[in-house]
């Protein structure tokens, strides 16, 4: 395993002799327990003292019962909780010196040096105010005789290390903060129920979500719930926005829908910075459109419940990077946030995020809209683009005279009609002829293809599977016949959204291409597909609903197990040769251990895995979580694997075996597909747009190069195009698999958190960043 220069290799006796507090403060949000229990546990793996701070800042101001040591176990079954379990507070106390020179002798007393705050924005600048006055708040104590010199000795510097947990995501510097997806689940849930009694009555609905300085939920929601209207806080409409709204709703309704969903940030506000609110709103629509309309106010349900998979991976993974950012800093190190930039763990410097933070406030405070658009970042501003693009732009009368065919290829992924229904609508925009095309590059043979309108795809977001139909047939066999429907229906661009056969089978269309001219036109792959095995994305569309279809389950799973104890449970989840679905679900589940086919296994590991249940057992915790992928091992098969666990559990524990099966395929889209979808959708539509133009010679399109067949992926931090022929190299055809895949580096952490005492590279760790340097790279061209 590669040793880092400075010597990190060892991970597991980096925290000896050190202690780590831990607390949470401001709001709650949910995956904090998720964060807590990572530097806990992690803490704990490398010798380090862990301490719970009970109720925020105020436990520490009070000290007492409310610090104290925790233990491997106390974190169990912590995982699947909302909000926080060892409490939050709002603190007037610590906010005066004399606050801060309790706590700082709580802390010395125990020998704390290290310390982990869970918060938001004004949590974290209370945290660096302190670490600032240390050395002046031991000086006090000294001279008071609260503490002695060779206790000051030992204390000299507070090392301080923050995670943001808000469901506004409104701290910049950080992709996601934790809590915000699971509030997304919350709002979608709510917004998937109205829609349908809206649509009883012919109703309009307006919706209050929480945001008072930070429009995120809102914009998240109206994107995936395709909404008529958005209010945020950072950009007012125009001034005559009534006109606007009420002529938009109208034309709704004109288009055949029963309904119309307008969705108001807490702190929306119009240009002169009035506010705007959801009663103001229901009046103009009654009054003007005499529309039946309907307040609902989210309130406080948008923090409660389970926390989403992603939240819970988000939180551990925070956690671990959290420990190690305390554990490896030194008095010249500034107080760091941990958070996240793409899907890679980031160190930020906390006092510049917290000022970009306040610089936003400070600019819709002085009006300067555009400037408190750009500060929130490149995604808030995609997202606001395409939002903008997909509701408010009515399709333009000048025709561009091509034609693009959208297609479904492989199979359902929740997700996929997000993707069409923006593929068609940002189509439409530009003037194109939009066709669709059923059940695959068999329709496409068939000639199953037909024009398709922007109203006929408006309520498709919220809907799983596909709704055009999908097949995992590959066209090889029927060049001829595509050639000719090609050439018939007038097709100068594909986009192709699918898993691996839309990859493989668009491989071949370009080997076609030789014998077939007609086949020389721009296509698009966008990856969906809930096994996430398609190469040149680190995301495809439908893998997050699966992860927290699975996610749940093993949720009910495990209490099912807390009734009866000693009981170990071994489920089977789908993903082909793929282990992302089991590693992330086993990560979102707390799992004991993941069996999956890029990480080979003996006949010894299982003899391992059984004994550390064995022992696990004996605690206090007596119940075992143990997922296999599908296709990990031919002859270790689920069956097998169960038997081995009966008969070496025998007298110990028993155990139960889950097969999940197609429900992993269904359901309705998570926030997280629906949103992908419809960028994705929006970013391939710009890309073959461009694509058309540059292959077209005296009116022909002929597009024959490398760079016209591309995957739109997602790489790390951003969107990008990539020619198919490059890809094929990256693939490993046998298994249907990318030969390098992001998550197998997760893999550790999976282990590190069911107390294997395996060593943690931590070579590649997470270097401290700058945000200001994070320049606004628009998505430029959608």
């Amino acid at each position: 395993m590669a040793q880092s220069p400075s010597g990190h290799g060892h991970a597991e006796n980096l925290g000896i002799g050190k202690a780590i507090a831990v607390l949470t403060s401001g709001g709650d949000a949910q995956g904090m327990n998720a964060a807590v229990r990572a530097v806990v546990r992690v803490g704990i793996y490398t010798g380090a003292k862990v301490y719970f701070v009970h109720e925020g800042y105020q436990g520490l101001v009070d000290g007492g019962d409310n610090i104290k040591e925790a233990t491997w176990e106390s974190v169990s079954m912590m995982l699947q909780l909302g909000g926080t379990v060892i409490g939050s507070a709002r603190c007037q106390d610590f906010r005066t010196r004399e606050g801060r020179l309790k706590a700082a002798r709580n802390l010395v007393k125990r020998g704390i040096t290290n310390l982990c705050v869970i918060g938001g924005d004004g949590s974290l600048t209370g945290a660096d105010t302190f670490r600032a006055e240390w050395s002046s708040l031991l000086d006090e104590l000294v001279k008071g005789g609260g503490i002695t010199a060779e206790e000051v000795k030992k204390s000299s510097y507070l090392n301080i290390v923050g995670m943001v947990g808000s469901i506004d995501n409104d701290f910049c510097g950080t992709d996601m903060t934790i809590g915000t997806d699971s509030a997304l689940h919350r709002i979608m849930e709510i917004v998937d129920a109205i829609t349908t009694t809206a649509q009883s009555h012919q109703r309009t609905f307006v919706l209050e979500v929480m945001g008072r300085h930070c429009g995120y939920l809102a914009l998240i929601t109206a994107l995936a719930c395709g909404a008529d209207w958005v209010f945020i806080p950072e950009s007012p409409p125009e001034d005559d926005w009534e006109d606007h709204l009420c002529r938009r709703l109208t034309e709704t309704r004109l288009g055949g829908s029963r309904l119309n969903i307008i969705i108001v940030a807490e702190g929306a506000i119009d240009k002169h910075g009035k506010a705007i609110t959801a009663d103001d709103i229901k009046t103009l629509v009654v009054k003007r459109l005499g529309y039946d309309t309907r307040v609902t106010i989210l309130g406080h349900v948008q923090r409660g419940g389970t926390p989403s998979a992603f939240d819970r991976i988000l939180g551990s993974r925070m956690g671990v990077e959290a420990v190690m950012a305390l554990l490896e800093g030194t008095p010249d190190t500034p107080a760091c946030v941990v958070s996240l930039s793409g899907n890679q763990a980031v160190r930020l410097p906390l006092m510049e995020c917290v000022q970009v933070t306040k610089d936003v406030t400070t600019a819709m405070n002085e009006g300067r809209f555009e400037d408190a658009l750009k500060l929130r970042g490149r995604s808030f501003l995609n997202n606001w683009n395409v939002y903008k693009l997909l509701a408010h732009i009515r399709p333009p009368s000048a025709k561009s005279g091509y034609t693009l065919a959208v297609l479904n290829v492989g199979a359902p992924a929740a997700g996929m009609n997000a993707a069409v229904r923006s593929t068609v609508r940002i189509g439409l925009i530009h003037g194109h002829r939009m066709l669709a095309v059923h059940d695959g590059f068999e329709g496409l043979a068939e000639g199953k293809i037909e024009e398709i309108s922007w109203e006929r795809v408006g309520s498709w977001t919220g809907l799983g599977g596909s709704k055009l139909g999908t097949k995992r047939t590959l066209p090889k066999k029927y060049f001829e016949e595509i050639s000719i429907n090609i050439s018939n229906f007038g097709i100068h661009g594909l986009v192709i959204i699918g898993g691996f056969e839309a990859f493989t089978g668009s491989l071949e269309l370009m080997e076609g291409r030789a014998k077939f001219e007609e086949l020389c036109i721009p296509l698009c792959v966008i990856p969906a597909t809930v096994s996430n095995n398609v190469p040149g994305s680190d995301f495809s569309i439908g893998a997050d609903t699966a992860l927290n279809t699975i996610t749940t389950t093993c949720d009910r799973i495990k209490q099912s197990a807390a009734g009866t104890k000693r009981r170990v449970f071994i489920i089977e989840t789908m993903g082909g040769f793929c282990g992302y679905l089991a590693t992330m679900a086993g990560l979102a589940g707390g799992a004991d251990a993941v069996y999956i086919y890029e990480e080979r296994f003996n006949i010894h590991d299982l003899q391992v895995n059984v004994e550390h249940l064995t022992e696990k057992m004996k605690t206090t915790v007596k119940r075992g979580l143990v997922l296999r992928n599908e296709r990990c091992n031919e002859n270790y098969t689920t069956d097998f694997i169960y038997n081995l666990y009966s008969e070496e559990g025998k007298g110990i524990f028993d155990c139960r075996k889950n097969v999940l099966g197609h429900m992993q395929q269904g359901g309705t889209p998570t926030p997280f597909d629906r949103n992908f979808g419809t960028k994705m959708g929006a970013k391939a539509v710009a890309w073959i747009t461009g694509k058309i133009k540059e292959c077209t010679r005296h009116g022909r399109i002929f597009a024959n190069t490398k760079d016209s067949a591309c995957l739109l992926g997602m790489r790390k931090r951003s969107l990008v195009f990539q020619p198919l022929t490059e890809l094929k190299e990256q693939t490993d055809f046998e298994h249907r698999l990318p030969k390098e895949q992001w998550w197998l580096k997760l893999r550790p952490i999976l282990k590190i958190l069911a107390k294997y005492n395996i060593e943690l590279d931590t070579s590649e760790k997470a270097h401290l960043e700058h945000v200001t340097r994070k320049g606004i790279a628009l998505e430029s061209n959608i």
